[in-house]
């Protein structure tokens, strides 16, 4: 049976970072095809019992800043764990980002990871037009082409449509991985879910 992963995130989510490369790792070592799908998390979160950052109480955002500590430096990978562009929207980039599908998975895992970098290690505002096109063109796409992709109506309906997939699947959280309709939330789940990968 093939073994497919259906990857639920947010490109502006810090955990969704922490756990990208490595969850691309283990679903290659398996032989896993990876369904890419940004979704817009200010719309799951009313509808499963999150809150936005800002409005939640404040031992839950300081513990989330330590948490991010802990794990960046558990995981040998720079964070800034209050980016100077943070609360910032995801929307555009992940329009971006299904544009990319169309030259490949690959391709997209690829963007996607220097967009999360952009916002998460380098400072930049992924919300800004420039920003994304100088992203994308380090990453080998042409800009122009890719934007007038992510713009085009059929591509924000897809963004609509999976973030209403991810609702309907009991999403509630970036990253969200789902193998065989089981769902594994959290960069920290990704032992689980190579346990679930291996048997």
């Amino acid at each position: 049976m093939a073994k497919i992963i259906d990857y639920f995130f947010t490109p502006v989510s810090p955990f969704s970072y922490l756990g990208h490369e490595r969850f691309v790792a283990v679903a290659k070592k398996y032989g896993a095809e990876i369904r890419v799908k940004p979704i817009d998390l200010g719309r799951v979160f009313p509808v499963s019992g999150g809150l936005p950052l800002k409005q939640r109480a404040p031992p839950r955002q300081a513990y989330r800043l330590l948490e991010l500590k802990r794990w960046s430096e558990f995981l040998d990978l720079p964070l800034n764990v209050q980016p100077k562009f943070f609360p910032v929207s995801g929307d555009l980039a992940s329009r971006c980002i299904l544009a990319a599908l169309e030259y490949g998975t690959d391709e997209a895992l690829k963007l996607t990871a220097a967009l999360m970098r952009a916002v998460w290690v380098e400072e930049f505002n992924i919300a800004e037009a420039d920003i994304v096109a100088a992203i994308a063109r380090e990453q080998g796409f042409d800009p122009a082409t890719l934007a007038t992709r992510a713009n085009a109506p059929e591509v924000s309906t897809t963004y609509d449509r999976l973030t209403e997939e991810a609702i309907n699947r009991q999403v509630f959280g970036a990253p969200t991985y789902i193998y065989r309709d089981e769902l594994f939330w959290g960069q920290d789940r990704l032992d689980f879910l190579d346990r679930a990968l291996a048997k």
